[in-house]
């Protein structure tokens, strides 16, 4: 078989990156449509059980050794408690504030990891990338426009949430060699523990609409999980992983097409200075030659 010219690879993997994207915010919009009906734990409860299904073929062929034999067994067992909790307060975040400023907090997740970084992962920052994160937080402070009103629960879970976030990618740097399908098994696992202890509490009654709803959750996310991990096999981690940010593109048109959200100037200025730091950060990193892993959305 004759392999693809280079260009070609960077573009199909610039494609798959901008495809996985896509459905990681479609997700998300499904997600906020349907915690108007279920809770979070009904909700984490399906979706990682039709995860799961979908994972099946996948697990089968890395075998359990895979799982048994992956480097530094407590971060993982850490992993899918960050894991799900922060997808839980972004679900519960999104049951009260619109998509777009939910996806806003989530992108300073690159922000906060460059910020702990000396300390966790013994990493140097320098002074270039220390104004970005200084940069950062200032979005941050601008998208919450922190006032005795806007103060509010959901945005300070959310604020959790995106922290959690953070230090997930931080375990996730600190298991680098792991294969993808224990990382994304084990996360999906995790998320179904918590939906069996807390869905019975709040169990609504499936029609076969809100079922396939449900099931087509899990279908998303995996199908995003996919596209992303090939795009990072198809062309250098350099060229793709700054199109995660079109996420916010997505996120504004699918919260005023479903929801009617509106995003204010606030937001949208936070938004901005967020995402040029955090490419800023991604940069910098590169020259520097660092390790570089993905920031894949709830």
């Amino acid at each position: 078989m004759t392999t693809p010219p280079a260009k070609d690879r960077t573009l199909a993997g610039i494609g798959l990156m901008l495809v996985g994207i896509f459905f990681f915010a479609l997700n998300d919009a499904l997600g906020k449509w349907l915690i108007a009906t279920f809770s979070v734990g009904q909700l984490l409860l399906v979706r990682s059980a039709a995860g799961l299904v979908f994972l099946a073929p996948f697990i089968k062929c890395e075998g359990i050794s895979a799982f048994t034999s992956a480097p530094r067994p407590l971060i993982q067992w850490l992993r899918p408690l960050f894991s799900t909790f922060e997808v839980a307060c972004f679900y519960w975040a999104l049951a009260y504030m619109p998509l777009a400023d939910v996806m806003t907090f989530y992108l300073a997740g690159p922000i906060y990891v460059t910020a702990v970084s000396p300390l966790l992962l013994g990493e140097h920052v320098g002074w270039r990338r220390w104004l970005a994160v200084i940069a950062g937080f200032i979005g941050v402070m601008i998208a919450l426009s922190p006032t005795a009103g806007s103060l509010t629960p959901p945005a300070m879970v959310a604020i959790a949430g995106s922290l959690s976030f953070s230090v997930l990618m931080v375990l996730t740097r600190l298991v680098a060699g792991t294969s993808d399908t224990v990382l994304v098994t084990t996360q999906t696992v995790g998320a179904l523990a918590f939906g069996l202890v807390a869905a019975p509490f709040t169990w609504v009654t499936l029609g076969w609409w809100d079922g396939a709803l449900l099931v087509l959750l899990g279908a998303v996310a995996m199908i995003a999980h996919t596209c992303i991990n090939r795009s990072l096999r198809f062309a250098p981690a350099s060229v793709v992983v700054p199109y995660q940010y079109s996420t916010i593109v997505w996120a504004i048109l699918f919260g005023f097409i479903f929801f009617g959200d509106i995003p204010g100037a606030s937001m949208l200025t936070g938004a901005g200075i967020i995402m040029a730091a955090g490419i800023y950060i991604f940069v910098r990193e590169q020259t520097m030659a660092k390790p570089v892993t993905f920031a894949e959305p709830p």
